[in-house]
């Protein structure tokens, strides 16, 4: 669990990011969320656009792909979602502790 100022400053990395996976009318599947998950083992923090056509709003996107990952929903705006997840072995961003 990240707190309110890690969420702020995980907000302010992720500001210059581009989406890199999205989320269509196939909606979500296994296939897409291991490569989320791969993606998040290096990068730590992806950006998520959901496409007008499916049918998950960005919100409920990002809760299921998170919950499956075990990663943090960092932010939500529009069609777009944020999600961080630690790598325990090798740390790319560094997060303060308070």
């Amino acid at each position: 669990m990240i707190t309110p100022k890690q969420r702020a400053e995980l907000k302010g990395l992720a500001n210059s990011l581009e989406p890199v996976f999205q989320v269509g009318k196939g909606g979500i599947n296994d296939a897409q969320v291991a490569q989320i998950d791969d993606y998040l083992r290096v990068h730590e923090l992806v950006k998520i656009k959901v496409l007008d056509n499916s049918l998950y709003t960005a919100k409920e996107a990002a809760a299921e792909i998170a919950e499956k990952i075990n990663a943090d929903v960092v932010q939500v705006i529009g069609s777009k979602a944020i999600l961080y997840k630690r790598n325990e072995k090798e740390p790319v961003i560094r997060l303060k502790n308070k």
